[in-house]
């Protein structure tokens, strides 16, 4: 019979999976199971299972060290050190979320289709949006792996992947990030899978 991965980290909606998979069989991603990579981490149990899946891909399919940036509802960041062990990581705001609420707290400002700018200074609402969110994203980005670089891996090469929903827009133009990998997180689930059979 077949198995079923499943990476939640809305747990309401955890009972609903359950009823949908019927007598599939489910394996729940958590930092018990067989992940490929060690866990070095106060407490294990509030890493999102998500963030355990990147975790497993990177080190199986890119090696150690490691920063996958996974850009989502939020943007995480999830370290896995030389020893193959998940250090830790940084959570930020996501790129949808910052633009929503923009839009939502500000009676003149419209929603905004995300996409490369064309310059910096914008010449409309719209164009001053776009720079303010990408370039202001890349920014953020390109601040937290410099920090995570000197604090984690002051003199070594790390293998930075990115991944999630603006993956394409915003990491192709950071030379800080060595590939775009948009299944990453698919992937971790059939790595743990595997390990976990």
């Amino acid at each position: 019979m077949g198995k079923i991965v499943v990476s939640s980290v809305v747990p309401a909606k955890n009972l609903a999976i359950s009823k949908a998979a019927g007598k599939t069989n489910i394996l729940w991603l958590n930092w018990k199971l067989k992940l490929g990579v060690e866990i070095d981490y106060p407490k294990p149990q509030s890493i999102g299972a998500d963030r355990l899946a990147n975790a497993a891909a990177v080190a199986a399919l890119h090696g150690c060290p490691a920063v996958v940036v996974d850009f989502g509802t939020a943007v995480t960041f999830d370290i896995v050190s030389g020893r193959r062990a998940y250090v830790g990581g940084v959570i930020a705001p996501g790129l949808e979320a910052m633009t929503n609420f923009l839009y939502q707290r500000t009676a003149l400002l419209p929603t905004l289709s995300l996409k490369e700018p064309r310059r910096a200074i914008g010449k409309s609402t719209i164009q001053a949006m776009l720079s303010g969110a990408v370039f202001g994203y890349r920014g953020l980005v390109r601040e937290i792996l410099a920090r995570i670089k000197a604090e984690q891996f002051s003199h070594k090469k790390i293998y930075v992947v990115a991944t999630g929903g603006y993956a394409q827009l915003i990491a192709r133009r950071l030379p800080e990030i060595d590939v775009v990998h948009p299944n990453l997180t698919l992937e971790g689930l059939r790595i743990v899978a595997n390990l976990n059979g």
